[in-house]
């Protein structure tokens, strides 16, 4: 009976024990959408922001609740040359869709990405015109992101691949 007893221990002590361990990873998965912000507020900001600094404005529409969107976000924040391109060229919106927040207002006037599934990218030029809607599957290989395709998405959607003065002969 002792033996049986210190076994149902040990278990209850290692359940407790994964459940805490798993309640701590859940804790340090980044937030990197606020699903309490105003999406219209946020794309203004943005567009703003980008006619200043003569950038596009990069929305990548997920939630804190996609894998596939952390794992994105992430790749542009670690790979030096996609974090460069990123920062010379975009002014980036994380546009948070969730249960607590769909913000399907701003979703509609963006052309309803959603229809692509999570993420998705949206390119605005500096007067908050959409340039282009990417689904994010085309960009992906293996258990995440290709850095390559990233990094030509982003070149080819950036202020200089549409400044018509780079296909001018002289």
């Amino acid at each position: 009976m002792k033996n049986w007893l210190l076994l149902f221990s040990m278990l209850f002590v290692f359940a407790g024990n994964v459940h805490a361990q798993q309640d701590s990873v859940k804790k340090e998965q980044p937030h990197i959408y606020d699903p309490k912000a105003d999406a219209a507020k946020q794309i203004k900001d943005a567009v703003a922001k980008a006619a200043k600094e003569k950038k596009h404005v990069f929305i990548q529409v997920g939630g804190n609740w996609c894998i596939w969107c952390i794992r994105f976000n992430t790749l542009v924040n670690t790979d030096t040359t996609l974090h460069r391109i990123m920062n010379e060229n975009y002014v980036v919106v994380h546009l948070n869709y969730s249960k607590e927040n769909k913000n399907e207002k701003a979703l509609a006037q963006l052309g309803y990405p959603q229809r692509f599934g999570y993420p998705v990218f949206v390119i605005l030029d500096a007067k908050g015109n959409r340039l282009h809607t990417q689904n994010s599957a085309y960009l992906e290989k293996d258990k995440g992101h290709d850095p390559k395709k990233v990094e030509d998405f982003l070149k080819a959607w950036s202020p200089a691949a549409l400044d018509p003065k780079n296909y001018v002969e002289q």
